[in-house]
């Protein structure tokens, strides 16, 4: 197995994991919010000194890419890049959806009989960030959608037989989910998520140079104006 570093910085939660090539993961992973370009850079050292591993020794960086919270994913972007451009490393974007349905097939999955699957996430501004996915035993949680924004009475949950993520929690009540519909809504953003699929991205070759990262936006307009605060009720 390669060694990978893994950063996620696309939520409040601040996460890194580090593959080492043959034992379990290492791994780091606390709520810090705006705290989280205070410790990322220095639990990053510190995963890498347990490992007895110089950057250099690493064969690329991943990193979330998003969607998420925009200064966060700015963060992880930014610190990726600067540690990349020094060892001159490849990086492996992962999208945050792909990495929270990761680390739940890889974790959960033998619990459940589901075989589709809908990543809902809180994205603020009363609206989710979801994709659709296919889990099979023994395979990578499957993408078969693109990543949506919408509001979250929007989301197509009519094949679904588990939701999973921070969406539940805020919009439970506005998502249409039948009875049958397994909840999960404690699981998000984690950098061993970001590890899982970097680590079959590897695999298959799909590391890119760090020139070519850039973050994923669904969303392309980040704040309401004036006028559509007082309709959404966020101002009085």
């Amino acid at each position: 197995m390669s060694r990978l570093l893994a950063i996620d910085t696309s939520s409040s939660w601040c996460s890194v994991a580090l593959s080492t090539g043959s034992e379990q993961p290492l791994f780091r992973h606390e709520k810090l919010s705006s705290a989280a370009s205070q410790h990322l850079l220095p639990w990053i050292d510190a995963l890498l000194q347990e490992a007895k591993l110089e950057l250099q020794d690493l064969d690329a960086i991943a990193v979330n890419i998003g969607p998420g919270a925009f200064t966060g994913v700015r963060l992880g972007l930014a610190v990726t890049q600067g540690l990349a451009l020094s060892a001159n490393l490849p990086v492996i974007p992962v999208m945050s959806l792909d990495a929270i349905a990761a680390q739940f097939h890889q974790g959960r999955l033998s619990n459940h009989q589901a075989t589709n699957l809908v990543v809902a996430i809180d994205a603020r501004m009363d609206e989710v960030y979801w994709a659709q996915y296919q889990l099979q035993l023994n395979a990578q949680a499957e993408r078969i959608s693109d990543a949506h924004l919408s509001a979250p009475e929007l989301v197509e949950l009519s094949e679904a037989d588990i939701v999973i993520g921070s969406a539940i929690l805020e919009y439970g009540d506005r998502l249409l989910t039948p009875d049958t519909i397994i909840k999960q809504d404690q699981i998000g953003a984690h950098a061993l998520g970001v590890l899982i699929c970097a680590q079959a991205m590897w695999d298959q070759g799909m590391q890119i140079p760090v020139a070519q990262l850039e973050p994923l936006y669904v969303r392309n307009k980040v704040a309401f104006t004036t006028e559509e605060r007082l309709h959404h009720g966020l101002l009085k």
